[in-house]
């Protein structure tokens, strides 16, 4: 190193928010997780902590999604930039407030405690429906309240509704779009999910707002001035689109939504055996299940992180802890993996829980 450069007084330093924070994301935790896997171990990893069926064959995407990539790309009409809107947006802090689901009622939102949230600087509140990480499916009757509290709030409902086609359950799917005349709705929409292509990276926004408000109070321009300085998903993956929605076959889905129902199904039943872990509530929606660590009966385990850990080392199992989502002492589990892979893997936490559990 250059003679005083290492004493030199430099003016940058890591952000300690930034840091922090990443060690309780999602990727930020998975990677440790995988980081604690044990070389030792000659079996194969069975990843039940990350919604990413794509590298099971039981989940691959439409042929006609690849075809129509494969078109976009050799075409030579989308290697240009993507076309900008907007201009350059004002920009300010966002306080984050978290609200309850009731486990015991299918994990709707608790609307009171939402009330009680509010202030006059409260703007939006955000609803996932179906829901990740709880695999529930919100009815007619509560999203209409929810649309009605936000009337009441004067905020709107932004809706993420990724997953509003991964339905298996006997709740159907509402768009909240449905109740745009009772409160603004922004929805939030992708093909990440329902043609099993995570890593393309593409979505969308959708206002729904029949009576005006977000245009008359400057929303819908604020959106198209961040469009135009965030980046684009690939601009061949643009042109793929029109394609992949119109031309991919109904039983392309129907595959999916059936596989989807069984390894649920699995998930669900094999839980009753584990006596640490408890689910309240069976997925009717998206590839998660949410299911509650008992910790008075493991031994030497001390929250779900620690479960998590020793779980990826001595099986080969990952799982992602609930504090990741904000439910500590939870675990959230995906089934969205071959059928047998996932049976392996839950027998291998059961066999994880009598290793760990306290005697009697």
């Amino acid at each position: 190193m250059e003679s005083g450069l290492s004493e030199q007084r430099w003016k940058f330093r890591a952000n300690e928010f930034y840091t922090s924070s990443s060690t309780i994301s999602v990727r930020g935790i998975l990677g440790r997780l995988w980081g604690s896997l044990s070389e030792d171990n000659p079996r194969p990893v069975i990843p039940l902590g990350h919604g990413d069926p794509s590298v099971f064959p039981c989940f691959c995407t439409s042929p006609v999604a690849e075809g129509a990539i494969f078109e976009s790309v050799s075409s030579g009409g989308f290697n240009c930039y993507s076309y900008p809107v907007g201009i350059l947006p004002a920009r300010s802090n966002l306080e984050m407030r978290h609200f309850d689901l009731l486990p015991e009622r299918g994990w709707e939102v608790d609307l009171m405690g939402v009330e009680k949230l509010a202030d006059e600087n409260t703007v939006a509140m955000v609803i996932v429906n179906p829901g990740n990480p709880c695999g529930n499916v919100y009815s007619y009757d509560h999203l209409k309240k929810v649309a009605e509290m936000a009337k009441k709030l004067g905020i709107m409902v932004i809706s993420d509704e990724v997953y509003a086609h991964l339905v298996f359950g006997n709740t159907p799917f509402t768009p909240m779009g449905v109740f745009g005349s009772i409160a603004p709705v922004l929805t939030l929409g992708s093909i990440s999910k329902r043609w099993i292509v995570p890593g393309w990276r593409l979505g969308w926004l959708v206002t729904t707002d029949p009576n005006g408000i977000l245009t008359k109070h400057g929303v819908v321009e604020s959106i198209k001035g961040f469009l135009s300085t965030s980046p684009d998903p690939a601009t061949f993956i643009q042109g793929a689109v029109p394609q992949i929605l119109e031309k991919t076959p109904d039983d392309f889905f129907s595959r999916t939504i059936d596989v989807l129902k069984q390894t649920a199904d699995i998930c669900y039943e094999m839980i009753k055996d584990i006596p640490c872990i408890t689910g309240p509530y069976k997925p009717e929606g998206s590839m998660f299940v949410m299911v509650k660590l008992n910790l008075s009966m493991l031994d030497g385990v001390k929250d779900d992180v620690d479960f998590c850990m020793k779980l990826s080392k001595e099986e080969s199992v990952i799982v992602l802890p609930g504090v990741v989502v904000g439910m500590k002492n939870w675990l959230r589990i995906t089934f969205t993996i071959e059928p047998s892979l996932l049976r392996d893997g839950l027998e291998r936490i059961k066999a994880f829980y009598e290793r760990h559990a306290k005697a009697p």
